[in-house]
């Protein structure tokens, strides 16, 4: 057993992997707010998140929805009625979470497992190549893992050469950047989780933001059981139209075959609040993550972003030499009430989801990863000497 669910003394809250963004400040504003005895379901404060993201981001369109998994189930079924599928073979990350393949399982795509890259741990660029030319899949799935952006100069010249539609999974990589431009902007959709403890909390929460209208109109019918009524006016007139609606069924026709995967405006005033100290959050982490590397990283394997990168991680990720390393680590982390876990979910080629259907996908960076890997701690309530604690905990162990 490597100990990773070995019982911890009580937690120092600061040094628990998952911290609240959410503060007093947060709570005293939306009970304000609720005197006020706003609508709480979705309505015009959701709209305002989204369009502020969509701000914060640069990107044209962003569509709030219930959480980061339901994102990528959006993103994945946008695109499989949109009819711009030659091919239902969509290439995905060893390294990553399971919701980033579950939805193309469920919809009936192919999915074809790639090797983590071994300095930022997303797409490994050579086998991705390689799988392009031999399965011709048309789609691609990528992770920015755990907010060290990928090689994207790279990428996007593959996605030029291949002609595929790029899915970008950034849910935990919210502030992360690539020569000045926001991850999850790359892709021709890109998905963010604000979950409890991610850069920041709507306490649950996700988004999908596009440059794409005729794909964001997808997604508003998609999230919202497939009818128009979140469609702007024109296009819903023109779908009424098309089939020949009456008038007073039109809000309540489906074009789609949708679900109900909507926030609430409550959730979404949480998220205009974040949004606001999201920049300051994100230079904490950052500068956390910084320390703790020029502390660690002589002694573990971490990843490197590329040149012109920012990093905002939501946990700092090391890999030890072996796994009776790391398991001294772990088991020294969590006698000081330190929490740790393994890093991400490993290697979902060797999950059961995955080798229940298709067989184990065994590869040398994915299988050190998935054997080797654990998280410390990051967020905006640590302090230096909490990191210096933390290190020296580590360092001791091994």
């Amino acid at each position: 057993m490597d100990g990773l669910g070995a019982t911890q003394r009580e937690l120092d809250p600061r040094w628990c992997l998952a911290y609240d963004t959410i503060d007093r400040h947060d709570t005293d504003r939306l009970i304000e707010w609720l005197r006020t005895y706003p609508r709480l379901t979705k309505g015009a404060v959701t709209c305002d998140f989204e369009s502020r993201w969509s701000g914060w981001l640069n990107s044209s369109h962003s569509i709030f929805c219930n959480s980061g998994s339901s994102a990528n189930l959006l993103m994945y079924y946008a695109l499989l009625v949109s009819g711009r599928l030659r091919n239902k073979k969509v290439i995905v990350p060893s390294v990553g979470w399971v919701t980033s393949i579950a939805p193309a399982i469920q919809f009936g795509f192919e999915p074809i497992m790639c090797e983590a890259d071994s300095e930022t741990f997303g797409l490994d660029l050579d086998h991705l190549e390689t799988l392009l030319k031999q399965h011709q899949a048309q789609t691609v799935m990528l992770v920015q893992v755990l907010g060290v952006p990928h090689k994207m100069r790279e990428l996007m010249a593959l996605k030029a050469r291949y002609e595929f539609i790029l899915l970008e999974d950034a849910c935990a990589a919210i502030g992360a950047s690539y020569e000045g431009r926001r991850v999850g902007s790359f892709g021709d959709m890109g998905s963010f989780s604000f979950y409890f403890g991610h850069q920041m909390s709507t306490i649950e929460g996700g988004m999908v933001s596009t440059n794409d209208k005729a794909l964001n109109d997808l997604l508003l019918m998609l999230r919202s059981h497939g009818w128009s009524k979140d469609l702007d006016r024109t296009t819903h007139h023109t779908l009424v139209t098309q089939y020949g609606i009456d008038d007073f069924h039109s809000p309540f026709v489906f074009y789609e075959p949708g679900f109900n995967l909507r926030s609430t405006d409550l959730n979404a005033y949480l998220g205009i609040g974040q949004l606001e100290k999201l920049d300051w959050m994100t230079e904490q982490r950052r500068a956390n993550h910084a320390q703790y590397l020029d502390r660690l990283s002589s002694s573990f394997y971490v990843q490197r972003p590329p040149d012109g990168s920012q990093v905002a991680s939501i946990s700092v990720g090391l890999l030890a030499d072996s796994s009776p390393q790391r398991r001294r680590v772990v088991q020294a982390l969590a006698g000081r009430g330190i929490e740790t876990r393994i890093f991400s979910a490993g290697n979902l080629g060797l999950h059961p989801f995955w080798v229940n259907r298709y067989g184990p996908a065994s590869f040398p960076v994915a299988d050190r990863i998935h054997h080797c890997g654990f998280f410390l701690p990051n967020h905006a309530a640590l302090t230096v000497e909490d990191i210096d604690t933390i290190s020296r905990v580590v360092l001791e162990a091994v």
